[in-house]
């Protein structure tokens, strides 16, 4: 019996159609590699093309959380060095470094979803809530280590507080982060793709 080509490639049609978007695991973006009829696990395999087994989801959290981590890393030290550098009080450097650490956070995750094609706007109604909850707990510990550690009160950026301050908050940052994005992740509130 001839069965029609599109019925048999196309078994799954909605999930064909969504796979061939490139694919964001929490906040990364993954291109989609693999043909229409071969997505048995199209949520989890694309970035593992080559590795013939699916990521289980610790690795995919990990993923998602150095991605989160890359983004408020870099605003967190620039708010850190422009406290410092000014001489602001330690509350005033904390929260500008927080803001800076938001937006950059934000910025890395919003950035792969525009160049497919979405605006701004559609873009962060995709990635607000996970990447909100996931940068909040992220700067929180963050900030606490390296208040805890001294380097808010650093006298420049070229003393040693600042720096074992700045270095003791990222790991910091990474395990309280964690479990909350594997929360996040394990709830689809971070979705594996952002389709809006």
């Amino acid at each position: 019996m001839n069965v029609p080509q599109h019925t048999a490639e196309h078994s799954h049609t909605a999930d064909a159609q969504a796979c061939d978007r490139p694919k964001t695991h929490g906040d990364l973006l993954v291109p989609a590699a693999a043909p229409a009829g071969a997505h048995a696990h199209h949520g989890h395999h694309a970035h593992h093309a080559g590795a013939g087994h699916a990521p289980t989801h610790a690795q995919l959290t990990t993923s998602a959380t150095l991605h989160c981590l890359t983004g408020c890393a870099i605003g967190e030290w620039v708010g850190l060095a422009i406290g410092v550098s000014l001489g602001l009080n330690p509350w005033a450097t904390m929260a500008l470094a927080t803001a800076l650490g938001f937006a950059s956070g934000y910025t890395l995750g919003l950035w792969p979803l525009v160049k497919q094609g979405m605006t701004w706007g559609q873009a962060f109604k995709a990635i607000w809530l996970g990447e909100t909850v996931s940068i909040a707990v992220m700067e929180f510990a963050m900030n606490f280590t390296d208040y805890h550690v001294g380097g808010v009160q650093a006298s420049s950026v070229l003393s040693w507080p600042f720096w074992a301050g700045y270095l003791a908050a990222l790991p910091a940052g990474f395990l309280a982060a964690w479990p909350i994005n594997w929360w996040l992740l394990r709830n689809e509130v971070k979705k594996p793709c952002h389709q809006g």
